[in-house]
């Protein structure tokens, strides 16, 4: 079978993209020195230059932008694409999803028939493999920042509701991840994917979601999805990307209205968090300052992680994720758009954008039981040490010592008010045992 460069480009790239999209691509860590460069394959790069900072944006937000990418490839390879929480959350939000994506049935189908056709590559593909850590084109972290604003902006426009589903279909296949597959979920797991980010595609506007391909197109190297291309059985993977361009027209043809819902953080708890948030910016902007938002150490792995390991943290994340209000959601994904649109050429934000992703985070964070905040941040200390550990030390040898001890400071002060607005478990925990008692006496007592 032959095929035209660009008829190969596009099928790889788009074929990339829908791998990606399994929600698990975090590659295994590799072990080096604290300061130590990575350099990246000339096969994947095209040049021997170093990996750079922001490049590691790509690390987790590359999988996301590929896979809007990729499907937008599609798009213009055949001119067809257009407007395309954990399961203990409760009934009350799977009912609400199931209302709001009542008439992307046809989706659901699609993605049946799209996770069937692709399955056969997906196995074909070592998702533990170093490569998917890799900044998939040239080192330019400004640029990179600059494409995760346009794929968070297309985020924030999407039905929250769906959003949630989506991020809740990816924590149920992290969590059972077969462990002979490397990093494989089941088809099943993977049809969810598919048609909870295809109703969340079908929720926004054709213009954003290729303002993310035309973003994330201008900074990948040609020679990636060439290279991927070369590792797979082309036939699979013509397969794979014909039922993609089946979904993206079923998508196409079956838009959703995102709804919007008001805030559940109270005006008064919104108002404190935001004056915090002013403390807090002023306090700790000098500190931001000094950081060299551009340091190659930014794009390299947690030193003797592995794959598995920096998943299941991320997991973490998602799930704390899927619990936050959304327009609070909404309002932090917007100020960090505005904030990268005007940062300066070091990527250092203004101290207005700053203090706006500070208090948009803190209502975000307050939305939440303080357990899902811990069970992230356990993670996370797992992940890298406790503050004796070597990332962190080496992380503060290179900041100024009194600008990082007052943002330390003020942070914890933050994070007091914050914790305050937070919902309170023990009522819940009471309000549900007393629900219980009720339904037991109703359905069991004598009559």
């Amino acid at each position: 079978m032959t095929m035209s460069a660009r008829t190969g480009r596009t099928l790889a790239a788009a074929l990339f993209a829908l791998a990606l999209s399994r929600g698990c691509c975090f590659a295994p860590a590799v072990k080096h020195a604290g300061g130590t460069v990575t350099t990246s394959p000339l096969s994947l790069r095209g040049t021997g230059r170093d990996t750079h900072a922001a490049d590691g944006f790509c690390s987790a937000a590359t999988a996301w932008a590929a896979l809007v990418g990729g499907v937008a490839v599609a798009a213009v390879a055949k001119r067809s694409f257009a407007p395309s929480r954990s399961e203990a959350l409760g009934r009350a939000r799977t009912a609400v999803v199931a209302m709001r994506a009542s008439k992307a049935d046809a989706i659901e189908e699609a993605a049946a028939k799209l996770s069937k056709a692709a399955y056969p590559f997906m196995l074909q593909v070592d998702w533990f493999d170093p490569v998917f850590n890799l900044p998939p084109g040239k080192a330019d972290p400004i640029g990179w920042t600059k494409a995760i604003g346009t794929i968070i902006d297309h985020g924030a426009s999407m039905d929250a509701e769906l959003v949630k589903a989506g991020c809740e279909a990816h924590h149920v296949a992290i969590r059972n991840l077969p462990p002979s597959r490397n990093g494989v979920c089941s088809e099943a797991q993977l049809t969810r994917i598919n048609a909870s980010i295809g109703r969340m595609i079908a929720s926004v506007p054709e213009s954003k979601t290729m303002d993310v391909y035309h973003a994330v197109e201008a900074l990948v190297d040609p020679k990636v999805p060439e290279y991927l291309m070369s590792k797979v059985n082309q036939a699979d993977a013509r397969a794979a990307y014909d039922a993609l361009i089946e979904f993206t027209k079923v998508v196409k043809a079956n838009p959703i209205t995102p709804s919007t819902h008001a805030s559940t953080v109270s005006s008064s708890a919104a108002s404190s968090i935001s004056e915090a948030a002013s403390k807090l910016g002023a306090a700790a902007y000098p500190f931001v300052k000094g950081v060299n938002w551009t340091d190659d150490l930014y794009a390299k792995p947690v030193p003797g992680k592995s794959a598995l390991e920096t998943l299941q943290a991320v997991d973490k994340m998602i799930v704390m994720g899927t619990r936050m209000d959304g327009a609070a959601l909404k309002e932090a994904a917007m100020a960090h758009v505005k904030a990268i649109k005007n940062m300066d050429k070091k990527g250092v934000l203004t101290q207005e954008d700053f203090n706006a992703i500070l208090a948009g985070l803190g209502k975000a964070i307050a939305s939440v039981p303080e357990s899902a905040v811990m069970s992230v941040y356990s993670a996370i200390g797992n992940l890298v040490g406790g503050p004796g550990s070597e990332v962190p030390q080496y992380i503060y040898s290179k900041q100024k010592a009194t600008d990082a001890m007052a943002a330390y400071g003020a942070l914890m002060q933050f994070k007091s008010t914050v914790k305050a607005a937070q919902p309170s478990e023990g009522n819940i925990a009471e309000v549900i045992s007393l629900l219980a008692v009720t339904f037991w006496a109703l359905v069991f007592m004598p009559k």
